[in-house]
């Protein structure tokens, strides 16, 4: 499963642009929720363009499906009025029905950030959002359903979730898998530019260098997801196409766990055409967080390479999930990654 972020249009990547051959599903990113708690485009000056061309896109690869994603780290401000009451929950959901049927969408995709908090400061939040959660995952379940019976398909309803212990805890993850189809963990940006020192973004293990800060892995939050009862035949793995670029970083070490200056996601094709082919920055590996990055003495670059995408593709595997997920498909428009994870699955 890939996303496709809808504002890529903008500079050139369209949807029918989207080489779909390895993909089962892309989810669009994002619809938001209006104040009268109804689904509404976020972009409509291209939001409109860019789902006609998903829908031409799946009668030119059999069996792609096409979800609308809501909400994301931007437009998850309206969630907790939404699934506030009874009365909320079915203006929701209905409008989500109506929505995916008059945009030919699959199904929807929930990524509340977060019902458990940590989102936007300007979100609305209440106590009541980890109980309401699994309500509004319920309420959008029976209405998918009832339109599927009229349409005779099944509509796809997933969340997409935090890899920390405090999501896994507090929305009640064995219950809500009844609801939903599956469930894409966001095993990803587990350290960032909002850290005090350089760090891995995906650590597929806990590295054993000494580490200034706290420590966590990719395999740590899917067995913390695993532990707390969520099916490991609907958990979809998320990996990142980009990596994070640090400036200012004090040369030692490296530049792993230093302290830096600024930073900046940086896309796998920007990666290759820009930096892999730079002199300048010198390529390490560490063989416990199956992670690479790149250093020039003042810049650490930490990002996915085909060899760290195969590692966690076969590692999803191991554990038996139900697949693999990747933020975003714009950030590999020559699909070499996603090539990686189809012929590693």
């Amino acid at each position: 499963m890939g996303y496709y972020d809808g504002w890529s249009a903008y500079s050139g990547f369209t949807p029918n642009k989207i080489n779909a051959s390895q993909i089962n599903v892309i989810n669009y990113a994002f619809a938001t929720i209006g104040t009268d708690l109804k689904i509404t485009a976020c972009m409509p000056d291209i939001d409109y363009s860019n789902f006609a061309q998903l829908r031409t896109l799946k009668s030119k690869y059999s069996g792609l499906k096409t979800v609308i994603s809501i909400g994301g780290w931007s437009d998850s401000g309206q969630f907790s009025n939404a699934a506030l009451t009874q009365a909320s929950r079915d203006t929701f959901a209905d409008s989500v029905v109506s929505f995916v049927k008059t945009y030919g969408f699959d199904g929807v995709d929930i990524d509340w950030e977060y019902p458990t908090g940590g989102g936007l400061s300007s979100n609305i939040s209440r106590p009541a959002d980890k109980t309401n959660y699994g309500l509004l995952l319920e309420t959008l379940r029976s209405k998918l359903d009832a339109q599927g019976i009229l349409d005779n398909k099944h509509y796809i309803l997933s969340i997409a979730g935090q890899a920390d212990s405090t999501f896994a805890s507090g929305v009640g993850l064995s219950q809500i898998a009844n609801s939903i189809d599956y469930a894409y963990i966001m095993t990803y940006d587990l350290h960032g530019p909002w850290d005090t020192y350089t760090d891995f973004d995906a650590p597929l293990y806990t590295p054993t260098g000494t580490s200034p800060q706290y420590e966590t892995s990719v395999s740590s939050a899917v067995s913390t997801w695993l532990n707390d009862g969520f099916p490991a035949s609907k958990l979809v793995m998320g990996v990142p196409f980009y990596g994070y670029l640090y400036t200012g970083t004090v040369n030692s070490n490296a530049g792993i766990w230093q302290k830096f200056s600024s930073g900046t996601s940086v896309g796998y094709d920007t990666i290759c055409s820009e930096y892999l082919t730079n002199p300048a920055f010198s390529k390490h590996y560490d063989s416990t967080a199956d992670e690479p990055w790149l250093f020039n003495g003042s810049s650490f670059l930490c990002y996915e390479d085909p060899n760290s995408i195969a590692l966690k593709t076969k590692y999803a595997e191991s554990r038996g999930l139900l697949g693999v997920g990747a933020w975003d498909i714009g950030y590999d428009q020559s699909g070499t990654l996603i090539n990686v994870i189809r012929n590693n699955l």
